[in-house]
This record gives C-alpha cells, structure tokens and sequence, in this order.
C-alpha cells in the first residue's frame, strides 16, 4: 500500500497540467453592425488569428447583441462591459481631434491603403499623445470612399445637395456640410434604414459597401468624388484590464496581430463588400451612378481648406506638432500603402 501516496501525487500533478494546459482566455466582442457586415466579420476574422497565433490559449466569444448603442462603445470597452470591439470617432462630437485627419475629402478610392497609412501615422504621433485613452488600441481604420447616396433625384451639384435632408455619421463630414450650407442630422449607421424609409431623410453620406449591408432599397441614386467625400476614422480596442491580466506570452501575440495587421483586416474586408454592393444590389435596384461636376468638387475643396486649418490649429493645441506636415505625411503614406 506503500505506493498509494505516490501515485495519488502523480495523478494529481497530471490532473493539474491537463488544467494547465486547457486554461483559456475567453475575450467578449461585441458589435452594433449586423452579423454579416463586413465589421462584424473582420472582428471575428481577428478573433480566429488570435486564436490561431496563441495556439488555442486565447479565443473570442462573440455577444448576442451590442452591449449598447454605437455612442456608448468606446465607454463600454473602457469600463469592461464588453473586453473587444469598435467604434466611430466621430460619433462622439468633440471628444477626438486627431483622428479627423483621416476623415478628410479625396485622401483615397480604396480603404485599405487609407486603413494602412492611418495607422502609420497614428502609431507615429496619435499613440503618444493618448487619443484614445481609457482603452488598449488594436487597430485604427476607415472605411472605403464616402459617397452621396439617395432617393430623390440625381445630385450634380451643391445647390442640388442643399436641397434634400441627410443622415451622417459625424467627424469632419459633419463640418463640411455646415460649411456646405447641406441640411444634414448626425445620427448612427444603424438607424438608417428607418430614417429613408419614413421619409424623415431623403439620402446618406455613406460608402459603397453600406447600401447593401443596412439593405437600403429605397436609394436610387449616387454622387462619385475622386478619393472621396469623406472618410469616416474607426478605431478597434480591448479593454486595458482585461490585456493586463495576460501573460507576457499572450501580451505579445495580441501586439504582433495589432496595428497594421488589424488595419489591414478590416480594410480588405471593407474593399471587397463595397465591390459586392456596387456590383451586387446597387445594380439590382437600378441606383444611378453620376460623378461630381469640376464645380462641385472645387466647392468642397474651397471649404475643406477652412476645415483642415481648423483641425491643425485644435490639434495642435492638443500636442500634435506640425499638424499640417503631419497631414502631408498621411496622404504620402496613403500613395505608398497597398
């Protein structure tokens, strides 16, 4: 009977490494998009390489339904409602600066080299200054070139603009269209199904892919610009605590899997659903396409000059030096990234 304590020992320290070896760091995501928009499949397609490069020591749980609307998203990830998700800059007025250098019109006609530029610079000068304090940064992004969406009548010019009521996402699109003179409510991309098909609004500042996705049938017609109305700054966060807690091991499998390579996620998936909606349910319900006139184009540049001399000057008074060779810098990296 003699061997009985040893072997008890045995089996528990095989019992403890079975534990040990099946421990497993479980991350909550939420989103305030539908389970098929692109935002919510790049989150989770980040969620599988996590899962991938920890070799099953870190996975995500993806929640039912958003833990709150898309304003309150950045609040919520700060205090561990939720461990991982997303936002938009621009749907909380006032509270970022920095970020509205990648909201600017014409930066770019595809979201992956905006995507990618922008976290360049971003990691180089925004980082520092704490933009998005509060939560740990996984990645900055935007999405594909913003374009006038609606269902009135062709938009050829900013006097045809002017004369119909759109929704926004807010950030710098928000600005330009008071400088526009444009009759525009800022309101969340989810709410903009019920806005258009009440009649409340008559179109949207959205990109491509957004018709499709949010299933707008009623819109009929779209505005072009070379490089983009605008573009809308995003950023993908984790909770700091909950990055805390992991060891450095998996601290260093988030970090490799950030930055660039989540921008890089969330760009490509972006690019590909704009293209399936242009060519998929935009030619379906017969939207016609038209680009902006010469004129209409050197409009918003006239007012886009005062927006970006306003940002320099608030971003500058919030640390960002040299904000307008910092601007440069953005649409150089831009013309660099694939």
């Amino acid at each position: 009977m003699a061997f009985r304590p040893a072997l008890t020992a045995v089996l528990t320290a095989g019992l403890l490494a079975t534990g040990a070896a099946s421990a497993q760091t479980v991350f909550t995501t939420s989103s305030w998009v539908p389970p098929t928009h692109t935002l919510t499949t790049a989150q989770g397609a980040w969620c599988s390489l996590l899962e991938k490069e920890s070799a099953g020591r870190m996975k995500c749980n993806a929640l039912p339904k958003a833990v709150t609307a898309a304003p309150g998203t950045f609040d919520a990830v700060r205090d561990g409602l939720v461990d991982i998700s997303f936002t938009v800059d621009g749907y909380t007025p006032g509270r970022f600066i920095n970020t509205q250098v990648a909201e600017f019109p014409f930066l770019g006609d595809s979201a992956v080299p905006t995507s990618v530029a922008y976290q360049r610079i971003y990691s180089k000068y925004f980082a520092p200054l704490g933009e998005h304090r509060g939560v740990k940064v996984l990645g900055v992004f935007t999405h594909g070139p913003g374009i006038i969406f609606n269902s009135k009548k062709p938009v050829l010019t900013a006097e045809d603009a002017a004369s119909l009521k759109f929704r926004i996402g807010g950030g710098n699109i928000n600005e330009l269209s008071k400088l526009m003179g444009w009759n525009t409510t800022l309101k969340a991309a989810p709410e903009s199904f019920e806005l258009l098909s009440t009649g409340v609004m008559d179109g949207t500042f959205f990109p491509d892919e957004s018709v499709a996705s949010f299933k707008l049938s009623m819109i009929k017609h779209a505005t072009t610009f070379p490089g983009g109305l605008y573009n809308t700054s995003f950023v993908f966060m984790m909770n700091p605590a909950k990055y805390n807690a992991l060891s450095a091991q998996d601290k260093a499998v988030v970090d490799k899997i950030s930055g660039e390579t989540a921008a890089r996620i969330f760009g490509e998936g972006w690019d590909k659903v704009d293209a399936a909606s242009r060519d998929g349910a935009q030619k379906a319900q017969g939207v016609q396409r038209v680009q902006a006139s010469p004129a209409f184009i050197d409009a918003v540049k006239a007012k886009q000059q005062q927006l970006e001399d306003k940002w320099a000057a608030a971003a500058e008074a919030k640390g960002l030096k040299n904000a307008k060779g910092v601007l440069a810098e953005f649409r150089a990296e831009i013309a660099k990234a694939k």
